[in-house]
């Protein structure tokens, strides 16, 4: 694999950096590990004033961290900006909570023979982590701050297209007192992967990316014996019932499929409205697309940024031929996309059902499959019907109903009223095809440490 910056809004190749060598890996997962052996032993103190250091340098800096995002994978200024303080939110969050998140837990017990029993929270060792391009600074945030809170140590293996963006976390825990070693950026090439997670030293892996990259991954960590943790793709259901308001939630929904030019995991993929109100929704839903403005993502009014890469706009305009081909209807909106760039030009799918090909496939890009429910028990069915298990929204103006139909969609998260989301205090995770294991809070610190027991018993009592 080549590790190169490229501007998705010209094309241009900005910097090309060299793969790892196999020599290069092992001296880095020998530092991992020499810097666990005293990070581990580290004085939480010591560990959170590192992490809100690193939130200061982010927020100090924000401007400068937010360009690169846009010139490696093209992100509208304003959501790098929000890309950025979202990371240096999640760090603090773990410096402010700190050990509270981990402490020894107390298990009573039934006799007193038993003697007295507690539980406590060790760190295993090195991690690796293996992230997207999507969101380069909170992807790594959310492993990074939970995991050297709790004493391990990282080596990251980031996308290929935003090795810079990488490389910049390398800098920044560094600067805000990390010790050397204890977080470092690989270049690595996919054939040294495996590699790194049959090391013994090496103690488990954090993958967000594809369901392919991900069951790799997995079979690589399940082989070694080692904990994984997979956050994979995702197609939300937006189901609209019929007493949503709906102007609100147009803006919702057009925002909710359009963000980071519509390549999230948790991005509103399939809008799912109930009859009664489906031609209202889709007819505003159409303005509210045409309405995006597509240019230079450096530029504060554009609203639409290009794709990650030429490769993912090409991609994405095969899925949409096959959709077609299956009997799904394509319809184009708002002004024809720039003549340079990784753009692809807002699309509506409609006519999508089980019986095409394409309605089990995630369209990771600003297409947006809108199908009509018969009534709420058929929204929540055709939610449902999804190998995707990630996240999802209900719209209603009652809330405690809105809540019951959240509680019978079979995803890890689901709002009411609100595209899924994500914060530093709200925890991420999903089922079925879309992963398994938790990030952020205080479920994300505990997927990477040992749960001890530890049980002083009385002798003289025992007998």
């Amino acid at each position: 694999m080549t590790y190169q910056t490229i501007n998705p809004y010209t094309n241009e190749v900005i910097a090309t950096f060299p793969d790892a060598t196999k020599d290069e890996v092992d001296a880095a997962i020998t530092a991992a590990h020499a810097a666990f052996l005293s990070w581990r032993d580290t004085p939480f103190s010591t560990r959170t004033a590192v992490l809100s250091k690193a939130a200061d340098l982010l927020r100090a800096d924000r401007r400068r961290y937010a360009e690169l995002l846009t010139l490696e994978m093209g992100k509208v200024i304003g959501e790098a900006e929000a890309e950025v303080d979202l990371s240096a939110d999640i760090l603090q969050y773990y410096a402010d909570h700190g050990e509270s998140l981990i402490e020894t837990e107390q298990v009573p017990v039934a006799l007193a023979a038993e003697g007295k029993v507690e539980i406590v929270s060790q760190p295993l060792g090195v991690l690796l982590s293996v992230e997207p391009w999507n969101f380069p600074y909170y992807q790594v945030a959310r492993v990074a701050a939970p995991q050297l809170l709790a004493g391990n140590t990282i080596l990251l293996k980031h996308a290929s297209n935003v090795p810079q963006a990488a490389a910049a976390f390398d800098d920044l825990f560094l600067r805000a007192g990390l010790p050397a070693g204890a977080f470092k950026n690989l270049y690595l090439p996919h054939d040294l992967t495996e590699h790194v997670i049959d090391d013994p030293r090496v103690r488990g892996v954090a993958l967000t990316g594809s369901e392919e990259a991900g069951a790799i991954i997995a079979a690589y960590a399940a082989k070694a014996v080692k904990k994984s943790t997979l956050e994979l793709g995702g197609s939300d259901a937006f189901v609209v019932l019929k007493d949503a308001d709906m102007d609100k939630t147009v803006e919702w929904a057009v925002f909710g499929r359009h963000w980071n030019a519509g390549q999230v995991c948790v991005s509103a993929k399939r809008m799912i409205v109930v009859d009664e109100v489906f031609d209202e929704f889709l007819e505003k839903y159409r303005d509210g697309v045409k309405a995006l403005k597509m240019g230079d993502p450096l530029d504060a009014t554009t609203t639409l940024a290009p794709l990650s890469s030429q490769g993912a706009a090409d991609k994405l305009a095969d899925q949409v031929k096959e959709a077609v081909a299956g009997g799904a209807s394509a319809e184009t909106l708002g002004d024809k996309v720039p003549a340079k760039g990784a753009f692809f030009q807002p699309t509506i799918l409609t006519g999508m059902d089980s019986t095409n090909p394409s309605y089990y496939e995630e369209f990771f890009g600003p297409v947006s499959i809108v199908i009509r429910a018969k009534d709420e028990a058929d929204a929540i069915s055709i939610a449902n019907d999804s190998p995707f298990g990630l996240g999802g929204s209900v719209f209603t103006k009652d809330t405690v109903r809105g809540e019951k139909v959240a509680r019978q969609i079979d995803t890890g998260m689901v709002y009411v009223n609100h595209p899924t989301m994500v914060k530093a205090d709200i925890p991420f995770g999903g089922v079925k095809h879309s992963g398994y294991g938790h990030e952020l809070t205080n479920l994300g610190i505990q997927e990477f440490i040992n749960k001890k027991v530890i049980d002083v018993v009385d002798i003289n009592a025992a007998f």
